[in-house]
């Protein structure tokens, strides 16, 4: 059965798998999925587990957490089902998924754990864990994301990663990257924990360090509200503030593509690419955090920020075979830079860190997302500060040298591009790195001369010199160069390109991101093809039939 359309925005009146309650500074995030509320209509939502419509659901909590409720300082995740948390991802969805949309639906929940992450880290929001019943497999890995995890002592309840032993595959979220690299379980040990089926639970839980603590049912919510005060205590984020309320996303998609306020994305399907247009600012930025506040959902970066979030994952899973992507700007520089300054002005305040946060999480997308990205900067791109993000994250990077002919160059001007603070560490890569850090690694002479000229307009043939741009063609080559680059990417194998590009762009250090995503792309991709997992007689497909799957025992 073919995967209909999937639409990321949501409305949190329409949730059909969530609740959420806000006593502040706590908010209580309840999973109760209902069974018949998936994606499609061939399989039921039973026992909490889940598809990519719940997933889609707690995306849009985690970020309303941060926006709409500054004063939530804490936020306890639990199971709305008697002795259970959450069975994780359901078995007959992924069964009967197309491969392009298992890996995406793990791409997305990861990037969904991450956000959970980059709360604690950045917007002083911890989440915890209170894990009522059965946590297995994804349920155990939205656990894993929480700074703190409670297990209750029921004598039944544990915690597991059965997908190798039931289903021949692996945590699809980043589980067992996150058992030994966060929770620093022994290897051993981790080892034992994901061949054994049943898994772990009570104090050999907290022992083995799978859990924080556990406690029996009298006094489990007790525990649970004394640990969600202690770390509400922690924060910095404000007891009273404005809401900055997230409305309806306005959009329209049609044949020619997706199109919003700031952005609009052109579909050609022949060519097989979207190409973005990002859109500056209208108005220079207000003066203070505060009068960015009173603007709302509509100051202009988080506006922005929200369509190409938007953007993207729709092409993700909608529109898979348009390969390459590319960033064009359009729009006045120096409004732009005026935002930019303004967002460095008050870094503490909570809502720019959000937004600052939001357009990091965005970045990193895009960073790892399965398409060939190229940036154009031509005459009217405001490639400045943070939208220069997108010309440093491109596979490759085309820079017009000149002007149009016959354009007059004292209206026209030639392309420039323009670096600020914003591009020194604002937005790092899942390696930690600024992407004009990893973009010189191993360099540090040209990392520091590119750093030198912030705030210095440049031309093409000063970003071409500093390396900020892979070619600068002129107005005579310009067309042809752009076009044997679209053409000669759509001619390439799409599994070669994924493979190229993944490698590529993380030079540098590895971090846990790093290795979930990589291991996400590589085996992942592999394991979910594979007959084991997949074929008539593999594990996904016997689970639940009685019958044992036949493995290829061969190890290759």
């Amino acid at each position: 059965m073919p995967e209909p359309l999937v639409d990321f925005r949501v409305d949190p009146a329409a949730y059909r798998h969530w609740d959420v309650a806000i006593d502040a500074p706590v908010a209580t995030v309840t999973l109760g999925v209902d069974p018949h509320g998936g994606l499609r209509d061939d399989y039921e939502l039973k026992l909490n587990s889940y598809d990519l419509s719940v997933d889609v659901e707690l995306h849009d909590i985690a970020q309303r957490l941060r926006f709409e409720h500054p004063e939530v300082h804490a936020v306890v995740v639990t199971g709305g089902l008697d002795r259970v948390f959450c069975a994780g991802a359901n078995i007959q969805m992924l069964a009967g998924a197309s491969h392009h949309h298992k890996v995406n639906f793990c791409k997305f929940t990861n990037e969904t754990r991450n956000a959970i992450d980059d709360a604690q880290a950045q917007s002083g929001q911890a989440w915890i864990a209170a894990i009522n019943g059965t946590a297995a497999g994804g349920g155990y890995e939205l656990a894993l994301a929480c700074e703190e995890i409670i297990l209750v002592d029921d004598r039944s309840s544990a915690v597991s990663l059965p997908e190798v032993p039931l289903l021949g595959v692996l945590p699809g979220t980043g589980g067992l990257t996150r058992v030994v690299d966060k929770r620093h379980v022994r290897r051993d040990l981790a080892d034992v924990f994901a061949t054994r089926a049943e898994g772990v639970k009570g104090q050999q839980a907290v022992d083995w360090r799978l859990v924080d603590a556990v406690a029996p049912p009298s006094r489990f919510a007790e525990l649970v509200a004394e640990r969600a005060r202690a770390l509400a205590a922690r924060s910095d984020r404000p007891t009273t503030a404005p809401a900055v309320i997230l409305g309806p996303l306005s959009r329209s998609v049609d044949e020619a593509g997706i199109h919003y306020e700031h952005l609009d994305v052109q579909v050609d399907r022949e060519a097989r690419t979207a190409a973005f247009v990002l859109t500056g600012p209208g108005q220079p930025a207000p003066a203070t955090a505060g009068e960015a506040v009173a603007q709302g959902d509509q100051f202009w970066p988080l506006a922005l920020c929200r369509e190409l979030d938007d953007a993207i994952l729709h092409l993700r899973f909608n529109e898979t075979e348009l390969g390459t992507w590319t960033f064009r700007t359009t729009g006045d520089a120096e409004r732009v830079q005026s935002y930019d300054a303004l967002l460095a002005s008050s870094p503490d305040h909570w809502f720019l860190r959000e937004v600052r946060s939001f357009w990091a999480r965005t970045l990193k997308r895009i960073d790892v997302s399965a398409r060939t990205l190229l940036a154009l900067i031509e005459p009217g791109s405001c490639f400045v500060g943070s939208l220069a993000e997108l010309a440093l994250a491109a596979d490759r990077s085309y820079m017009l040298d000149g002007t149009w002919e016959g354009e007059d160059v004292d209206t026209t001007g030639a392309a420039t591009m323009l670096l600020n603070e914003a591009n020194g560490g604002w937005y790092p890569m899942p390696n930690g790195l600024s992407r004009l850090a990893t973009r010189f690694w191993g360099r540090p002479q040209e990392l520091e001369a590119a750093r030198s000229q912030q705030g210095k307009e440049l031309l093409a043939s000063d970003a071409l010199q500093l390396g900020l741009v892979t070619f600068a063609p002129d107005d005579l080559d310009w067309e042809d160069e752009v076009r044997l680059a679209v053409e000669e990417r759509a001619s390439f194998s799409p599994d070669a390109l994924t493979g190229l590009e993944a490698s590529c762009r993380f030079p540098g250090p590895e971090t846990m991101e790093t290795k979930i995503f990589a291991r996400l792309s590589a085996w992942q991709n592999w394991i979910f093809q594979r007959p084991n997992a997949v074929g008539p007689e593999g594990a996904l497909q016997r689970y639940g039939t009685g019958a044992r799957p036949a493995f290829d025992r061969r190890r290759v």
